[in-house]
């Protein structure tokens, strides 16, 4: 399988997990997917009154700088990971 049909499936089972992961390790995962799907941080920080929105920038923003590939990769594991500790 291709390192893209592999994380097709990883971003699918994630939507299937039993429960729903802990803050971290979601914005974890939302910054790889970001990172994956888009690459570098292209929009501006979102105001401070935005707590969400600005916990999801600083997320994708951590990982600035890592390839599609290499952030697939980790997306891929980090996935793997939560799916054994939730399950599906």
């Amino acid at each position: 399988m291709s390192l893209q049909a592999d994380f097709d499936r990883a971003a699918e089972d994630v939507r299937k997990l039993k429960a729903m992961p802990e803050g971290e390790e979601l914005k974890e995962l939302y910054g790889l997917y970001k990172q994956s799907i888009i690459g570098d941080v292209d929009i501006e920080c979102p105001g401070m009154l935005d707590l969400k929105g600005k916990a999801k920038w600083e997320a994708w923003n951590l990982q600035k700088g890592l390839s599609k590939e290499d952030a697939m990769s980790a997306y891929i594991s980090k996935a793997k990971e939560l799916i054994q500790k939730y399950g599906i």
